[in-house]
């Protein structure tokens, strides 16, 4: 099917140099000793999207793309980055079935009045769950449709009742060695940890992405609970959330501090500023053969633009 055709990048160089150089020969030779065999990365071969739950309901949400066609669910699913299930772009729809979404709470601490845990059952009660068709690009050439469901990340916000001292908040990742083999290994500087601006992450556009498709979020894709930016490159869509911080200055990040030269805080897609090892002018979609030109912004620079004005993109890359 047309998801063999992949990005015509190499597969070296589309993974950081910090996954792909040394730790993967690492991982590669653990994979061959027993090593891996006690961390439970031999002979797994399951697929994570097996469970799928259609949820009762779901409205239209605003800002959705009505123009594109979504891109198929498998090509979504089976494709990907989750690094705590391994470096590989099929490695989280193999691994990630060990993922246990139930229980799951949120803990808030920071610069909030008072710490919170929030419990996913709860949370998927707050709002009124939308479906939002966004278009998402990655840092590593290419890019989807998919059409999200959630709610604004505002409305997780507002019932942190943050202080006047916070100006970012951080979104922490589950990393469990018994259920994420890959936690075992330095493949990253676990947790995953993402970042976002106050202002950034109050905007409308952002989601707390609860499912896609209809249906809960796979496993694969970040169950039972991400953020979605999708003006921003992928990877600051942090993934299986267990705790988010609200802090005043800006922090690093998972990829800031792995490839600082590579991986900005910002993220925010620009075409004319081209990646360490390759061009960002153009993308290709999932599921496509051809590549098409890549809009600033991701396509939504007239909604977002002006979070950052008066600031170098080049710069704060």
């Amino acid at each position: 099917m047309l998801i063999r055709h992949r990005p015509d990048i190499p597969t070296s160089a589309i993974t950081p140099p910090a996954v792909y150089g040394g730790r993967r020969d690492f991982l590669r030779a653990l994979a061959l000793g027993a090593g891996a065999a006690g961390c439970g990365l031999l002979g797994a071969g399951h697929a994570a999207s097996g469970e799928r739950t259609r949820f009762a309901s779901v409205v239209p949400g605003p800002f959705s793309v009505s123009d594109e066609k979504p891109t198929p669910y498998s090509s979504v699913t089976e494709y990907g980055n989750f690094y705590e299930f391994g470096p590989d772009k099929d490695s989280p729809q193999r691994n990630a079935y060990r993922l246990r979404t139930r229980p799951w709470t949120v803990s808030v601490d920071g610069e909030v009045r008072a710490p919170k845990t929030f419990a996913i059952d709860d949370i998927l009660k707050w709002a009124p769950l939308e479906e939002r068709v966004y278009r998402m690009r990655c840092v590593e050439g290419w890019s989807a449709v998919i059409p999200w469901v959630g709610f604004p990340l505002n409305e997780l916000i507002r019932r942190c009742d943050v202080t006047g001292n916070a100006k970012f908040v951080e979104f922490w990742s589950l990393a469990d060695p018994e259920q994420m083999p890959y936690v075992r290994l330095p493949v990253l500087d676990w947790p995953y940890v993402e970042a976002l601006r106050l202002d950034e992450a109050m905007h409308p556009l952002a989601l707390l992405g609860l499912g896609m498709y209809g249906e809960h979020m796979p496993k694969q894709n970040g169950a039972p609970l991400r953020v979605v930016v999708p003006w921003k490159y992928g990877f600051k869509g942090a993934k299986s959330i267990v705790r988010v911080r609200f802090v005043e200055r800006q922090p690093p990040t998972v990829w800031t501090r792995t490839a600082p030269d590579e991986y900005g805080f910002y993220s925010n897609v620009n075409p004319d500023v081209p990646h360490k090892r390759w061009s960002q002018s153009h993308e290709r979609r999932l599921g496509e053969f051809f590549k098409r030109k890549t809009l600033p912004f991701n396509g939504y620079a007239d909604q977002v633009a002006g979070l950052y004005a008066g600031m170098d993109l080049r710069r704060n890359f």
